[in-house]
């Protein structure tokens, strides 16, 4: 296999962008990443979606946005794994790449949730039908479930929850990008409308509009585009069960893990080397889980995290720079991509006010579903 970089990033802002279109949005994020790489010309072309065919009526997504950029005739192909849609674009991308199929190929996701679907029951469809969705049981009730049994289980409050809401608006707050570019309060969280106890307002990642796009090349090659190429080190893929009953227990997530592990192995670092990590914060629940699951504190100890500045911008492992899905907003098939260009930025050392002084190795875990579906990419500075 190839060694791979990135060398081109490009993304609009998240959020309620009702003037923007589904291809616009794609157009914008997938010509900035070319334009970032100073390039004309794609091999190949992935795009990250859950759910264009229930939000706006679009199906066939790989013709429409390649020709979309003028790239017509280049394979392209949609990728759907749920909210893990553009981690697993970017997987694919990379195996074509690393396996000397193609030379140069972009990974994009995009996501437009706000043109009037009934996005909770669009969102439930990543849920089991029979067995969770036909009984009630949506994602908010479904991650409440997961924060009671982590409650039952570590002793986690209500106030570590918040703390992970208040850490990630602190950081979108410095994020241009970012759908919610203000600060809240503990206060502020625990004061907000319960959506599933415990879990409340701004506990919840909000619904959100955008895209992003990466481009990917040999790294051998990656000097003719860029001065500051981000390897891709490992990359990790797993599932558990659709069902969360169906799980040992619904505070562990298994599929987290297993991706870790797979990338820990392919990168040859562990947990205790990556510097800067962006997860899959869809609840403030998720975080806490999420960064047990990588290892990057042990399990039971991810309450506290936030609270005690763990993972906050200066702390030991600083997580979601970007604000996260909470505060910068959750375009579900775009995130993953997202999540990739906050690290390569860090990397870049680009990042501004929330750069982490010296990262060389970041992290992003991109997760479908409650917990089904799990990507896992690590990045290295070159």
């Amino acid at each position: 296999m190839r060694e791979v970089a990135i060398v081109g990033v490009g993304m609009t802002h998240f959020g309620e962008l009702w003037n923007d279109s589904l291809r616009g949005m794609f157009a914008e994020a997938a010509s900035g990443a070319m334009a970032d790489a100073g390039v004309d010309h794609l091999d190949g072309l992935y795009v990250g979606n859950m759910a264009a065919g229930q939000f706006v009526g679009q199906e066939h997504l790989g013709p429409l946005m390649a020709s979309q950029i003028g790239m017509a005739g280049i394979p392209a192909t949609r990728v759907e794994s749920a909210c893990a849609s553009g981690g697993a674009a970017l997987r694919a991308a990379y195996i074509e790449v690393a396996s000397g199929m193609s030379d140069l190929v972009m990974a994009a996701g995009v996501e437009k949730m706000n043109d009037g679907a009934d996005v909770t029951q669009v969102l439930a469809t990543a849920a089991d039908q029979e067995l969770e969705a036909y009984h009630g049981a949506t994602f908010p009730a479904l991650y409440a479930l997961i924060a009671r049994a982590h409650m039952a289980t570590y002793g986690t409050t209500e106030e570590d929850l918040a703390w992970v809401s208040v850490k990630n608006h602190h950081h979108g707050a410095m994020n241009p990008k970012a759908q919610f570019r203000r600060e809240v309060t503990v206060e502020q969280v625990l004061g907000s409308s319960k959506v599933a106890e415990p879990l409340r307002l701004l506990h919840c990642s909000p619904v959100s509009d955008g895209a992003a796009a990466v481009l990917l090349c040999p790294l051998d090659q990656a000097a003719r585009y860029t001065k500051r190429p981000v390897k891709i080190l490992g990359t990790g893929l797993a599932t558990a069960s659709l069902s969360l009953a169906d799980r040992k227990s619904p505070a562990i997530l298994d599929a987290v893990k297993d991706s870790a592990v797979h990338a820990y192995k392919m990168a040859g670092v562990g947990p205790g080397d990556i510097q800067v990590a962006e997860v899959h914060d869809c609840f403030a629940i998720a975080e806490i889980c999420c960064i047990e699951a990588l290892g990057l504190v042990e399990q039971g100890k991810g309450g506290a995290a936030a609270r005690d500045g763990l993972t906050a911008l200066g702390g030991k492992i600083p997580v979601n720079t970007s604000g996260g899905l909470k505060s910068k907003g959750h375009p579900v098939g775009a995130t993953g991509i997202a999540q990739a260009i906050e690290i390569v930025e860090q990397l870049r050392g680009l990042s501004g006010d929330r750069q982490v002084q010296g990262a060389e190795i970041g992290l992003a875990q991109n997760m479908g579903g409650s917990g089904a579906s799990s990507v896992v990419h690590i990045f290295g500075r070159v």
